[in-house]
């Protein structure tokens, strides 16, 4: 099992986030991804070198081009935490929804202090 705070750190950063959306299409080569940013290679390597240790990517080398690969069960772990934190996060709103509409329910049911004083 991936740590959840090494993926979550990883997926923190935008630049993290727009190669993990290019991965979404296909392997890809160093000079392929950092392409589209406008950064220091060491830099963007750096980058690389979270999402790798996260677990999200892998790298294979083939002669002097380096490929990464998205690694779909790191992902997939991240959507099934979601998704747990999803259900949690409805039953609660579910609970306080009840809550709130017997408590209407209770102050509609009881006569004002006015009408009572009335009488």
């Amino acid at each position: 099992m991936l740590e959840y705070n090494q993926i979550f750190n990883a997926l923190a950063d935008p630049t993290r986030r727009a190669v993990i959306e290019r991965l979404g299409y296909g392997s890809a080569s160093v000079s392929e991804l950092v392409t589209p940013f406008k950064m220091a290679l060491p830099s963007f390597m750096q980058h690389l070198g979270v999402l790798e240790q996260s677990g999200l990517v892998t790298s294979s080398k083939t002669g002097r081009v380096r490929t990464y690969t998205l690694e779909p069960q790191a992902m997939q772990q991240v959507e099934d935490w979601l998704t747990a934190q999803r259900r949690i996060w409805q039953q609660r709103l579910d609970q306080l929804d009840e809550y709130l509409l017997q408590q209407k329910v209770a102050q509609t049911a009881k006569p004002s202090l006015k009408k009572r004083r009335k009488s």
